[in-house]
């Protein structure tokens, strides 16, 4: 494996003890070649490209961008998603433009009509009927590693990530009281954030900015309350509390929805906020979900979708509106999107150094260690 493009004496602080942790150094986030091998290495593992909802239906085919390439994901007669290599096995033609969707029984490469089966066999090859030597058992596409987890599609381009249990590891029990496999996706908002993609992540793992820029978010939870998880899996995370005059996290506090079936009385009164390495956020409240999917577009720039999943029992309610939930949240990424374009405005700058994290700040310590210690290994972020 190849280590990262950096002085691996500049990540030494990043994995030092309290008192003495940093971030990353700048060129972490400031340099194109930090992203490209970024993009080479942590986004050529496990990534999350979507919900299984955006593939349900047979026919199904998606092309999405994976670190360096792409990948086409179908959904086949059996109900089985499948993961590819988005290349024709002719002449590498891309099967379908990154980022494009088609409903077809089969696959068929736009540039000279080879076709496959959903399941990624090769089912025609104009031309080739009587040519001797022509072996179509060993020409179906290039399968990669494709995993669906509480409805998100998880796909591994490098085919060398490891087992995804392992992966998430911990977080499985976080998350599944919630079952967000039935959840219904109800809103959702798309951002461009002129920051690099660890910005976002950092912002989104400490409230220790909270009481300066989300007097909203203060309102309904103190930004003093929760703690940071330390467990098994490529995820960081922790909770935080409702205050007691608080159902959810709105703008009031009060929730337009219902609270999700089952959860135990501690999760009825606490927001868990995770980061699953590399690009999904996932917020869990009483009565919803709420996730962003990022996607590095460069160096300084961001993708981030935006999704709020909701009991279906709350759809069904007479006027059910989701914006109790989706306008605090639009107003608070607002808000961090501000503070965390002035940090990458702050970056370019040749003085910049980074400073001590806080105590309040351990969140983010646990993700820059892990990122610096991927970079030093040449691509792996566990334990």
């Amino acid at each position: 494996m190849t280590p990262a493009p950096i002085d691996p004496a500049r990540l030494a602080r990043a994995l030092e003890p309290p008192g003495r942790r940093t971030l990353l150094p700048r060129e972490a986030y400031v340099d194109p070649a930090v992203l490209e091998w970024e993009r080479a290495h942590f986004f050529a593992g496990w990534v999350c490209v979507g919900r299984s909802t955006d593939l349900a239906e047979v026919g199904t085919q998606r092309a999405v961008r994976l670190g360096t390439s792409s990948a086409l994901l179908t959904r086949a007669e059996d109900g089985v998603l499948h993961a590819f290599a988005n290349v024709c096995r002719h002449r590498a033609h891309e099967l379908l433009p990154c980022g494009a969707e088609a409903r077809k029984r089969g696959i068929v490469c736009p540039y000279h009509a080879w076709s496959y089966r959903l399941d990624g066999s090769l089912l025609g090859a104009p031309g080739f009927r009587d040519v001797d030597g022509f072996e179509p058992d060993g020409l179906g596409l290039v399968g990669l590693p494709c995993r669906e987890w509480h409805g998100w599609v998880f796909v591994d381009s490098s085919g060398r990530a490891g087992d995804f249990g392992e992966h998430v590891g911990a977080l499985e029990e976080i998350v599944a009281p919630y079952d967000p496999a039935r959840l219904e996706v109800l809103a959702t908002h798309e951002y461009e954030i002129a920051a690099n993609w660890k910005v976002v992540v950092e912002n989104y793992q400490e409230c220790y900015h909270c009481s300066m820029i989300h007097p909203e978010l203060c309102q309904v939870s103190p930004p003093e309350s929760g703690s940071n998880l330390d467990l098994p899996g490529d995820w960081v995370g922790g909770w935080m509390d409702l205050r007691p005059e608080a159902d959810t996290m709105s703008l009031d506090g009060r929730s337009g929805g219902v609270l999700i079936d089952g959860l135990p009385d501690t999760e009825r009164r606490t927001v868990m906020y995770v980061a699953l390495f590399p690009n999904l956020l996932v917020s869990l409240h009483p009565d919803y979900v709420m996730t962003h999917r990022l996607v590095p577009i460069a160096v300084d720039r961001t993708w981030v979708e935006c999704a709020w999943l909701f009991p279906a029992a709350a759809s069904r309610l007479p006027g059910f509106d989701p914006a109790y939930a989706v306008d605090f949240w639009d107003l608070t990424n607002r808000q961090d999107w501000s503070a965390c374009e002035s940090v990458q405005r702050g970056m370019t700058n040749e003085h910049a150094v980074p400073g001590p994290l806080a105590p309040d700040e351990d969140g983010v310590h646990q993700f820059v260690a892990r990122v610096a210690r991927g970079y030093l290994a040449g691509a792996d972020v566990g334990r």
